[in-house]
């Protein structure tokens, strides 16, 4: 039995195919669980509230604003907060450094020069007694970021913000701002 040359040239490209896909690796079952970080940072992003997701939003809102952030994106139906601050990045140690090997070198290094903040606020609620509607609460995860830009506009660092403290603060004033705001003072 004869092949013609199409018949052979579409046997070859199955058989190269076949090869191909036996190359493929699968994905191992250690890339699909969650370190001990990420759960830790989960806990540490994450408040439950007394409050529903409008209020919530809300007071969110204000106490971001109060803290020097402007709101870039804003979603309630999806119960989605996203904001933005630009601070300076400038470290006198870097700054030391960059001059000190300007004078030996002669060559002007580039040094941090300010750093964009980046807050993602995403609301949950959660129905405590589906009977009553009036039990309800609402999860709050909040993550902070930031992007370090040089004098030459080039990033060089791209990080989250994981300090304890910054969260603390956060979910303070917004437990604050709630009271307040649950008061009608």
């Amino acid at each position: 039995m004869k092949f013609n040359t199409s018949a052979r040239f579409v046997a070859g490209i199955i058989v190269f195919l076949f090869l191909l896909s036996s190359c493929v690796h699968k994905i191992p079952k250690e890339a699909l669980q969650l370190s001990k970080e990420s759960l830790q940072n989960r806990q540490l992003q994450t408040r439950r509230f007394d409050a529903d997701e409008k209020t919530l939003l809300s007071a969110s809102a204000a106490v971001l604003q109060d803290l020097g952030f402007t709101i870039d994106e804003s979603e309630t139906k999806l119960g989605v907060i996203v904001c933005s601050k630009i601070r300076d990045a400038t470290s006198a140690g870097q700054v030391a450094g960059a001059i000190l090997l300007a004078l030996f070198t002669g060559v002007a290094q580039p040094i941090d020069k300010e750093q964009l903040i980046r807050v993602s606020l995403i609301t949950n609620p959660i129905h405590v007694d589906e009977t009553d509607k009036s039990k309800s609460q609402t999860a709050v995860r909040i993550t902070f970021q930031r992007v370090v830009t040089n004098t030459q506009g080039q990033i060089t660092r791209r990080e989250a913000i994981n300090e304890i403290n910054i969260y603390k603060e956060f979910f303070d004033k917004l437990s604050q701002s709630l009271f307040l705001e649950a008061h009608e003072l």
